[in-house]
């Protein structure tokens, strides 16, 4: 099948990758854009799994105001170096992180951040509430791990599905802009303000894989 300039042109739009890139995965993958794309992706984690012990100290600071500031958001995104981080891909990435806290109002970056004794709070909560309704105990440990599966999917970030594309978690978002960007890329921190709440989130986590 033959490569035009538009299907190049099609492919760099939509992984960011470079040109030569682009046509090289187009060309062994016989004109196929999708498995061009799955290519790429993998090219690109690969590239960035080799740097995984780099330290990711440069990035953004992301502000986003919803609403006339009744609602505020800074999160912050890592990256390895000061080139990606002033890049379009990673921009737009900052942006979309800062518009999905802004709707979804997650508690934490990654489930690794959610305190031990959270966690068995609301294991006890919802096993309590199971015997109190009659539920058989032998199948309370399978309600138990259902609640605590979306439990993280509604309040860990990167477990949460994207706003604009609900295919994808927030960690496929990082992983498909690691992938263009051959670096590693960690979401730090966020907080997250509405007007009239009385709490914040303020989590951190080393690494968004």
């Amino acid at each position: 099948m033959e490569i035009t300039i538009d299907m190049i042109k099609d492919l760099r739009e939509k992984t960011g990758c470079g040109i030569m890139d682009c046509k090289n995965a187009l060309i062994n993958s016989n004109g196929d854009f999708d498995a061009a794309l799955e290519v790429l992706r993998a090219q690109g984690l690969q590239k960035a799994e080799k740097r995984v012990n780099r330290e990711a100290s440069e990035g953004r600071v992301e502000v986003y105001v919803h609403s006339e500031g009744r609602l505020v958001v800074v999160v912050e995104v890592n990256s390895e170096t000061d080139f990606v981080a002033k890049s379009d891909l990673f921009l737009e990435l900052c942006h979309e992180v800062a518009l999905q806290i802004a709707a979804a109002s997650p508690k934490y970056v990654s489930e690794e951040d959610i305190p031990a004794e959270v966690i068995e709070a609301e294991k006890e909560g919802v096993a309590t509430r199971v015997r109190e309704e009659g539920k058989p105990e032998a199948i309370i440990p399978k309600i138990v791990e259902g609640y605590m599966k979306k439990y993280m999917d509604e309040n860990v970030l990167l477990n949460q599905k994207y706003i604009r594309d609900e295919s994808k978690t927030i960690a496929d978002l990082v992983n498909d802009k690691v992938a263009a960007l051959g670096e590693r890329i960690v979401i730090r921190r966020f907080i997250r303000y509405a007007l009239g709440e009385t709490t914040k989130h303020l989590e951190e986590e080393e690494d968004a894989e």
